[in-house]
C-alpha cells in the first residue's frame, strides 16, 4: 500500500478501545449510523472544527490543527491545541492539546487514549514533548486535565500497533458483547436480530 493508504484515522484509537468490532466496523468495513449521542457529539465538534488561529499575551489556540504520525500510522486532527509560551519550548510554544466530548464528564480510558494519540503525532511532528492535555466535557463545560504518563503511552501505542495489524489482516473483529452494546450506533449492524426458526430459510433467501 502507498504511505497514505496505510494511515488510519486517530479516531479509530477510542473506537478500539471502546469496542474492537465496531472500530473494524467503522475504519475497515466502512460503516456508520448514527444515534442520539453521535449526533450530540458532532454538533459539539462542528464548534471547532473550522480552523482558526486565536492569540492571547502568552499563548495561542489553534482549532481543528491538522495531524500525522507515520510511526503509528495515524492521520487526523485536534479539535483544539494550546501552546503555551514558556521557556525552552520554541515558537508558537508548548502544545497542549484539547479533545472535546459531550458528556457531562467521564474517566473512560478511551478518551485519554484518544487524547495521548493526539499528542504523539504532535511530538513526532514538532520533535518536543508534551507532558499532558485536557478532555473538555461539553455537558458540564468543565474539562479534565490529562497527564501523558509512561504507561499511558504504551497503551496507545499498543493500540495503535493493533489497528495496524487489523487493517492488514481485512478481518473486523468478532462481536463484544456487553452493557456497551446499548449506547452504540452500530448495534443493528454489528448484530441485527434474526426471525424466529420458522422463517430462517425465508430470511436467508432475501439476503
Amino acid at each position: 500500500m502507498e504511505d497514505d493508504e496505510r494511515l488510519v484515522a486517530i479516531s479509530a484509537i477510542e473506537h478500539w478501545s471502546f469496542c474492537r468490532r465496531q472500530c473494524g466496523l467503522i475504519h475497515l468495513e466502512g460503516l456508520w449510523t448514527e444515534n442520539v449521542l453521535t449526533a450530540e457529539g458532532r454538533r459539539l465538534h462542528e464548534q471547532v472544527d473550522l480552523p482558526g488561529l486565536e492569540q492571547r499575551p502568552g499563548l495561542k489556540k489553534a482549532r481543528a490543527l491538522a495531524l500525522r504520525s507515520d510511526r503509528l500510522a495515524l492521520v487526523g486532527k485536534a479539535d483544539m491545541v494550546v501552546f503555551f509560551a514558556e521557556p525552552g519550548y520554541p515558537p508558537p510554544g508548548r502544545p497542549f492539546p484539547v479533545e472535546y466530548k459531550r458528556s457531562m464528564r467521564n474517566n473512560f480510558r478511551h478518551a485519554e487514549l484518544q487524547l495521548c494519540a493526539q499528542a504523539l503525532c504532535l511530538e513526532e511532528m514538532l520533535h518536543l514533548s508534551i507532558p499532558a492535555g485536557a478532555l473538555y466535557f461539553g455537558g458540564s463545560r468543565r474539562r479534565r486535565e490529562v497527564p501523558f504518563d509512561a504507561r499511558l503511552r504504551e497503551e496507545t501505542e499498543a493500540v495503535a500497533t493493533a489497528i495496524t495489524s487489523m487493517m492488514l489482516s481485512g478481518r473486523t473483529p468478532a462481536p463484544e458483547p456487553g452493557p456497551k452494546c446499548d449506547h452504540c450506533s452500530l448495534r443493528a449492524l454489528c448484530m441485527p436480530l434474526l426471525p424466529g426458526p420458522g422463517r430462517l430459510a425465508e430470511y436467508l433467501r432475501e439476503m
